[in-house]
């Protein structure tokens, strides 16, 4: 088995100076492994191909995006790892650029990641795809941020009722939360593509409006 990298790394997707505000991509993984995440791990590569487009779409109004690589590929029982990988991310924007406001777009076990990671002061909300929210998760670190998740109907590696469960004990304490119905598309992204990237640009746009 491949041993898992010392350190996270940051992929900039974005050729932005002085951002006004950043995104940070956090790509999906497994229940269980150490192995580590590597250039051909699939979930880091669709990360990759929504860091290049939400990089596109968001460049004219001067936002950042930057993709986090974490160390291992599994969530590994209470994914301490992959929350520490996400707040040392967010550290090192705060240093490279300032105090700007982030949202955190995170994908299957990334949404899950993200949702952990919101209570980070730079963290405004989180835009979660097909997110891995199992029942009872903590919605605690959403306290005063943005949730909007999108999940599609024919999804058999991640629930949506779930995820709509989720949304709604986000209601709680959430500054807003919202849940959209992906219609018959799965888990991947790859169905429908252009709808999650154009959900995605959307729910970013409105967290930082």
């Amino acid at each position: 088995m491949t041993e898992p990298a010392s350190s996270p790394t940051l992929t900039v997707h974005d050729s932005v100076d002085g951002p006004a505000a950043m995104v940070l991509v956090l790509h999906g993984g497994k229940d269980r492994s150490r192995a580590e995440v590597t250039r051909r791990s699939l979930s880091w590569q669709r990360g990759a191909a929504l860091g290049r487009t939400l990089g596109r779409q968001l460049h004219v109004a001067r936002v950042g995006v930057r993709l986090l690589r974490y160390r291992s590929v599994g969530w590994n029982g209470d994914g301490a790892d992959k929350i520490a990988d996400a707040l040392w991310a967010l550290d090192r924007i705060n240093d490279e650029v300032g105090k700007v406001p982030v949202v955190l777009v995170g994908h299957s076990l990334g949404g899950r990641t993200a949702c952990h990671a919101a209570d980070h002061p730079l963290v405004l909300g989180v835009v979660a795809l097909a997110p891995w929210l199992p029942p009872d998760e903590s919605v605690a670190a959403l306290a005063g941020r943005e949730l909007h998740a999108a999940h599609g109907r024919r999804d058999r590696i991640t629930r949506a009722r779930d995820t709509r469960a989720y949304v709604e004990r986000a209601r709680t304490v959430a500054s807003a939360a919202s849940f959209t119905d992906m219609g018959e598309r799965g888990h991947y992204l790859l169905n429908g593509i252009g709808a999650w990237n154009d959900f995605a640009v959307d729910r970013v746009r409105r967290i930082l409006s």
